[in-house]
């Protein structure tokens, strides 16, 4: 399958992948890995997504259309590329109640009860399929259609830093307080963003992410700073 490149207005181009989600999300990877390898001046940044990769370049040093021709080279070679090994992340979780708001509604939405929300969303190893929305914030796939849930009609104007959600075929977790109109089924004291850490975002695309669950004891005793709920209180 060929895959389609094209301009994405005059200083970027989009590859478009074809395939299921997780190949799509390897060969986006190693395509970036052959381009910094290839060394080619005028790309300014990489932004990989499920199906896609853009690529952001300076149309004052390389044109589209010879950065399509090497690229279509590279894509013609990319199988041969290994790559890293993915790192395993353990995220502890406190499921429910004041942490997790909406774990009645997901277990409702799905004719299960709250507690086999909570083990299916904590049995499953899901992997980063990419980075977007808010710095750091990485869009877990994909959990189990025994828990997939639609996404609130109307976002919430403010979630809390550290809220684990459910957001259709996705789970993931709010880096820094903001909008958002995922199903938030409980909380972590974990945290994938530092803007003072080099580099800032914890995950990488394709890592494997496993939440683990923790006794709200412990989470109060790990948690740093301040912890906001949905609804504007806190302790």
């Amino acid at each position: 399958m060929k895959e389609d490149i094209i301009p994405f207005g005059d200083s970027a181009l989009i590859v478009r992948f074809k395939g299921k989600n997780l190949e799509s999300i390897k060969r986006a990877k190693k395509t970036v890995e052959l381009l910094i390898r290839e060394k080619i001046k005028g790309i300014i940044d990489f932004i990989p997504a499920i199906h896609s990769l853009t690529i952001v370049f300076d149309p004052l040093v390389v044109s589209f259309e010879d950065l399509k021709k090497r690229i279509e080279k590279l894509l013609l070679v990319d199988t041969h590329v290994k790559l890293p090994p993915p790192r395993t992340f353990k995220i502890p979780v406190v499921y429910g109640g004041r942490f997790g708001p909406d774990l009645k509604f997901v277990a409702e939405f799905n004719g299960i009860t709250e507690e086999e929300v909570i083990k299916i969303h904590s049995e499953k190893t899901y992997r980063v399929y990419m980075l977007g929305f808010i710095p750091g914030f990485a869009y877990l796939g994909e959990v189990s259609k025994r828990i997939e849930t639609p996404r609130l009609k109307a976002p919430r104007t403010s979630v809390p830093k550290g809220s684990v959600g459910i957001g259709g075929s996705f789970t993931g977790i709010y880096p820094v307080s903001s909008p958002g109109g995922w199903r938030i089924i409980g909380m972590t004291y974990f945290t994938p963003f530092n803007p003072e850490k080099i580099p800032p975002v914890e995950f990488d695309i394709l890592d494997k992410v496993k939440f683990e669950r923790v006794s709200e004891d412990e989470f109060l005793s790990r948690y740093r700073g301040n912890i906001e709920f949905i609804g504007g209180s806190s302790d």
